[in-house]
């Protein structure tokens, strides 16, 4: 049989999925997470085949995919077994901006739309560029605390951290923002974040509704001026927490948005 390149792709998260349809190639696409919001017609055109911490296995078998392409350690078990079973599996570990890019690079390669993937890159690129050219413009950048989760409080991956400083901000926990892991970003003590004093608190709890008003209640949080100015906001997980295109267009747009705001009050 001739070399071909890959006709049935299981997408275990929804990056992947996204960036195939963006280069136009979904139809390649026979199975996708049940978290997959982005495009919002792929969840009702392609099948749900797993959440993010398992996958219905025998689902995916039935599918007869040619390759199962997954995302960081976490999903390192599922592909494990699938590559025990003889699927060809590929995991992505995009944490930053030129990380995500580089995997578009990869996967718009694997499935022969290199150069549908150089124009991706390109526009996302462009862009960011306007965004930091927007955030240059700004009077003053604002410190700012992203929070992925409240019990523990984590705060932002790197991507997260970079996009933050794109949009004009300030990011109060960026050290934290290179460990892989999310227990090497726990904000163990709450004093850190009022120690930090944010101008500005962002918000993505995964997918959970965020609650504004549990933060207020943290103990000392009412000195914090993000509190007491009422800049407590939430970004959609599925703009920001899904390292690909949505957070490097719609997520880090979002983020400028807000931090442009307080810049427009805050100006003298």
């Amino acid at each position: 049989m001739p070399a071909r390149y890959p006709e049935r792709i299981v997408c275990l998260t929804e990056e992947t999925t996204e960036t195939l349809y963006l280069l136009g190639e979904e139809r390649r696409i026979v199975g996708i997470s049940g978290y997959t919001v982005r495009p919002p017609r792929a969840r009702h055109e392609k099948p749900r085949v797993s959440a993010f911490l398992s996958a219905r296995n025998e689902k995916i078998l039935a599918l007869e995919p040619d390759l199962v392409i997954g995302f960081s350690d976490l999903q390192a078990d599922i592909l494990r077994d699938l590559a025990k079973a003889g699927l060809n599996v590929l995991v992505f570990n995009q944490r930053s901006v030129d990380e995500i890019l580089s995997m578009i690079a990869v996967l718009s390669s694997i499935v022969g739309a290199a150069e549908r993937g150089r124009a991706l890159i390109a526009e996302l690129e462009r862009g960011l560029g306007e965004i930091r050219s927007a955030a240059a413009a700004l009077k003053q950048r604002p410190r700012v605390y992203f929070e992925e989760w409240d019990a523990p409080m984590i705060s932002g991956i790197r991507w997260v951290s970079e996009l933050v400083e794109i949009a004009g901000g300030i990011d109060v926990f960026s050290e934290q923002s290179r460990s892989h892991a999310a227990s090497g970003r726990i904000v163990a003590d709450p004093a850190r974040v009022v120690e930090k004093a944010p101008d500005l608190m962002l918000a993505s709890w995964c997918g959970k509704k965020f609650r504004p008003e549990r933060v207020r209640e943290r103990p000392g949080f009412s000195e914090v001026p993000a509190v007491k100015h009422g800049e407590l906001h939430e970004i959609k997980a599925a703009e920001i927490l899904q390292p690909g295109p949505a957070a490097l267009t719609d997520g880090v747009r979002r983020m400028h948005a807000i931090i442009a705001r307080w810049a427009g009050r805050c100006a003298p």
